[in-house]
């Protein structure tokens, strides 16, 4: 029999584990709190980590420093070998950062961008990390919930839209203050990745209020589970099988055990891709434009994300029309080859990169000798060939049409290079995107119905953007070709549709028409003083997070802007999503009645 005072193993060991689940606890509200503290010395104080709330912040991180030590060596949660390097990084960063603070260390932390002086710029961007890090994991707990994953899907971006109006709302991300309507449509802006603005982001906003804005839309581009999820696994170290059959379905996995690896490549392409557009925008625009280095540096790396993320955004007050900007053609095309690469979707850049591994790998083997080489078919399934082949129909039409229509207008005077970027700028930018490198008001109005219909379409699926999608409009439009034929099917490439892609295509197409006229209906109703053609045009760039505007923004009245944010919501979740979110499932379909045609034509 067991004294009070012996326990026996089991009773130790779960009790060691209390302790552990207890700093894990007291990990997520120490990293809570010094977000918060860092939310309110960065909106409302002008000195940074200063006084007080500067020791009680860095004292916070040795705290939290502590907790990491602690967790690291508690054997309660698995630890690969790179995430002992990164949280030993962590640790080590953490306590040089608060000894460098309290003056035991002597280091000058500051990084100038502009005329604004950020102290500890890395400590804050860590402290970031950290709390985004902490609510990955308890978003892991959310998905095993009993909510519909469309639901968790819908309510992240709301979280996040929401949490984007808190921020812009501090004192010191604007120059003159925002109201809370102007402060949600910008959030909901930058979160659904579309680009309208009612306050010039250049000089309205402070370098916090535009930094915030980045992390907004680049949030909102990859989706905010997309984060959680991955910085969820990478520190708990396992999925549970609700987690699992969420992010399935969400990433478009069909292998369950791939899950965190296509997590890692979407993660580590946008890095790169957004990294590498950066680097080439700095080195190829002319220094002579900004004040400094720090602002250059900033601009390329703001309008890589905000290209990559079809988002829109610029820095500049007339966007890349900007007098001096609008010559930097080759900028341009940079910028265009990003909105490409984060409109043509993920599925379709892993897809290729899997048969590039393939062949790379296959060829090596069969040059040393190690076994002959194996094809692999089918690599470039229906989705990928038909999103590739419609992207690239749209982009050359998109061009074709732009070159004739705008000889005499917005391409006039310039040089044979300068109109075939800007030409080809044109093609891309409605896609989505919302860049102008021209004045928009320039524009023909063949050029302006073309744009409507391109923006309807918009990206691709699993993609950065919005829209209707590319492989949408391609299954509609091949469903009327097979109609035509008199085939009872729809094929492609040898392959045959589904049905339920079919209903699917159709569904979203009469939803979009249902959503564009009613968001048209709408704005007439509460500024009956705007003109058709633009509110068509601000709502259809609005549904399909395009972002391009014929100038009536900025005068849209309380009613107008919050049906615009609502547009802008529903085109980036998704209304099909919405619908399935909302409409209880059928349970069972065991019966069929008798079928009779209904006249269409």
């Amino acid at each position: 029999m067991e004294s009070k005072f012996f326990k026996s193993p089991d009773e130790r060991i779960l009790k060691i584990r209390k302790l552990f689940e207890l700093n894990n606890s007291i990990i997520q509200v120490i990293s809570t709190l010094a977000f918060g503290i860092l939310v309110f010395d960065l909106g409302f104080r002008d000195e940074v980590h200063s006084g007080v709330v500067g020791k009680i912040y860095f004292m916070l991180l040795l705290l939290l420093s502590l907790g990491y030590t602690i967790r690291l060596f508690s054997k309660s949660e698995k630890f690969k070998m790179s995430r002992y390097i990164v949280e030993i990084g962590i640790i080590l960063f953490l306590v040089f950062a608060s000894l460098v603070n309290f003056q035991v260390l002597e280091l000058e932390s500051t990084v100038t961008v502009g005329n604004l002086q950020i102290k500890a710029f890395f400590v804050n961007l860590l402290v970031f990390i950290l709390f985004l890090i902490e609510l990955s994991k308890l978003s892991l707990v959310a998905n095993q919930l009993k909510i519909h994953p469309a639901m968790v899907f819908i309510l992240s971006f709301l979280l996040v839209i929401l949490l984007g109006t808190g921020l812009l709302s501090l004192p010191n991300a604007t120059v003159n203050g925002i109201s809370l309507i102007d402060a949600l449509f910008t959030s909901t802006s930058a979160v659904c990745v579309t680009g309208l603005i009612v306050l010039d982001t250049s000089s309205d906003f402070t370098f916090l209020g535009q930094f915030i804005i980045m992390i907004l839309f680049q949030v909102g581009g990859l989706g905010m589970m997309t984060f959680t999820s991955f910085f969820g696994f990478f520190f708990k170290g396992s999925y549970s099988l609700q987690n699992q059959l969420f992010l399935k379905d969400y990433i478009n996995e069909e292998n369950i055990g791939a899950i965190n690896s296509t997590l890692l490549k979407i993660i580590l392409f946008t890095l790169l891709t957004e990294g590498v557009a950066a680097l080439l925008i700095s080195s190829v625009i002319d220094s002579n434009l900004f004040e400094n280095r720090g602002d250059q540096l900033f601009f390329s790396v703001f309008h890589a994300i905000s290209g990559f993320c079809n988002a829109g955004f610029s820095t500049l007050g007339d966007g890349l029309y900007e007098v001096g900007f609008r010559e930097e053609y080759t900028v341009h095309l940079i910028i265009a080859f990003a909105i490409i690469l984060g409109g043509i979707g993920f599925p379709v850049v892993l897809g290729y990169y899997n048969y590039f591994k393939h062949v790379v790998i296959g060829t090596k083997r069969m040059i040393t000798g190690e076994e002959e080489y194996k094809h692999a078919p089918r690599v470039a399934n229906v989705n990928i060939r038909l999103i590739v082949y419609t992207t690239g129909i749209l982009l050359v039409l998109g061009f074709v049409t732009y070159w004739i229509y705008e000889a005499d207008n917005t391409l006039k005077g310039l040089s044979g290079y300068g109109k075939f970027v800007t030409a080809f700028f044109g093609s891309v930018t409605p896609r989505t995107a919302g860049f102008n490198t021209v004045d928009m008001s320039a524009l023909a109005m063949p050029t302006v119905l073309i744009y409507l219909i391109l923006m309807w379409i918009g990206a691709s699926p699993g993609s950065t953007g919005g829209g209707l999608k590319t492989s949408t409009i391609a299954v509609a439009v091949l469903n009327a070709v097979s109609i035509a034929k008199g085939k009872n099917r729809v094929e492609i490439f040898k392959r045959q549709i589904s049905n339920e892609t079919l209903r699917k295509a159709f569904a979203v197409i009469l939803l979009s028409f249902l959503v564009i006229g009613l968001g048209v209906f709408l704005v007439l109703l509460f500024d009956p003083e705007l003109t058709l053609i633009s509110v068509a045009f601000e709502i259809f760039s609005a549904f399909s997070t395009v972002g391009l505007s014929l100038g009536i923004t900025g005068d849209l009245s309380t009613g107008s802007k919050i049906v615009v944010s609502i547009i802008m919501f529903l085109g980036r979740v998704g209304t099909l999503t919405v619908l399935v979110a909302m409409i209880q499932k059928a349970r069972t379909l065991r019966y069929k009645y008798p079928e009779e045609g209904v006249f269409i034509t």
